[in-house]
C-alpha cells in the first residue's frame, strides 16, 4: 500500500513542477529524468477547452491547480468533423422532407368534408337517400297494412313492415328526425301477391325516419398467446342509428275495411233477414 502511494505524490510533484516558471533543483531533476516538456502559459489558461482543472489535495504544498490534457484535438480531427456536418447536413435535409411530407399528409384527426354530390353518391351505396327534416305537419305514420319488405343496408337484410323499428350500423349524412328513402328492395310480400328482385326491384321503395343514434352494448375483445406472455383486453361498441318504417311502396296494399262500412254491412244484413 506504501508503494501505490509513494508513486502517486511522486507524480502529483511531478506535474506541479511542470505549473512553475523556476523549479526547485530536485523537481527539475525529475522532470528531466521522466522527460516531462515544459507546457506553454496558454495551454494551463483555465478557459481552455483543452485542459481540465483538478484541485490541490495537499493544503500545505503551493498553491498550484493541475491540470488533465485530453488526447482528442480538435484542429485534429477536423475532417472527421466536415463529414459529420456533411452527415448532419444530410440529416437535416431528410428532416425537412419529412416534415414537407407530413404537411402534405392529409389530417387524420380532421373530418373530411363532402360536397353533396359526394354524399348523394355514398349514401346510395349504401342504399339510402335522404330526402330532409320530419315536420309536424307530415303524417307519415299511417294505418297498419300488412305488406312486408326485404332490405338492404350496406351488408346487412332487414324483413321490415310497417311501423317497425330496426337498428343499422350507423348512416353518414343523416341527422335525426330526417326522412329517408331505402331504395335497395329485394322482396315485396303481402297476402296476395309476392314480389322478388334480380336483385332488387326497381320501383320499389321503403320510407323511414331517422329516431336516433346510439350506441350498442359493448363488445370485450380478448386476445391470448400461450406460452409467450401476450394478452390484450379491448372493448368496442358498435355505432348505431335507428330507424323507424313508415311507409312501404311499390306493391297493391290490401284495402283495410272502415268502420262506416263494416256498420252500413251489418245493417244491411238486419234489413234482409227482416
Amino acid at each position: 500500500m506504501a508503494k501505490p502511494r509513494r508513486f502517486q505524490i511522486l507524480i502529483q510533484q511531478l506535474y506541479k513542477s511542470t505549473c512553475h516558471r523556476n523549479p526547485p533543483a530536485l523537481l527539475q531533476h525529475l522532470r528531466t529524468l521522466t522527460q516531462i516538456p515544459n507546457l506553454p502559459e496558454k495551454s494551463l489558461h483555465p478557459k481552455s477547452h483543452h485542459t481540465l482543472s483538478t484541485p490541490n489535495f495537499y493544503p500545505s504544498s503551493t498553491n498550484c491547480t493541475t491540470y488533465r490534457h485530453f488526447s482528442s484535438d480538435r484542429h485534429d480531427n477536423s475532417d472527421n468533423n466536415d463529414e459529420t456536418e456533411e452527415d448532419d447536413s444530410d440529416y437535416d435535409d431528410d428532416d425537412v422532407d419529412d416534415d414537407e411530407m407530413r404537411d402534405d399528409a392529409p389530417n387524420h384527426g380532421v373530418k373530411r368534408e363532402y360536397s353533396p354530390e359526394e354524399k348523394e353518391a355514398e349514401a346510395a351505396a349504401i342504399g339510402y337517400k335522404v330526402i330532409g327534416q320530419l315536420q309536424r305537419s307530415d303524417r307519415v305514420f299511417k294505418t297498419y297494412e300488412p305488406v312486408f319488405a326485404v332490405i338492404q343496408i350496406g351488408s346487412h337484410q332487414f324483413k321490415v313492415s310497417n311501423g317497425d323499428c330496426i337498428y343499422t350500423e350507423k348512416l353518414k349524412f343523416c341527422e335525426v328526425h330526417d326522412k329517408v328513402i331505402l331504395n335497395k328492395v329485394l322482396m315485396l310480400g303481402s297476402k296476395t301477391q309476392t314480389m322478388i328482385g334480380r336483385p332488387v326491384l326497381p320501383e320499389a321503395t321503403v320510407h323511414a325516419v331517422v329516431e336516433e343514434h346510439a350506441l350498442d352494448a359493448k363488445v370485450i375483445i380478448f386476445k391470448k398467446k400461450r406460452r409467450k406472455n401476450y394478452r390484450r383486453t379491448k372493448g368496442h361498441r358498435q355505432e348505431l342509428t335507428k330507424l323507424r318504417i313508415t311507409d312501404i311502396q311499390g306493391i297493391e296494399k290490401p284495402e283495410i275495411p272502415t268502420p262506416e262500412k263494416a256498420t252500413t254491412k251489418k245493417v244491411e244484413k238486419t234489413a234482409v233477414a227482416a
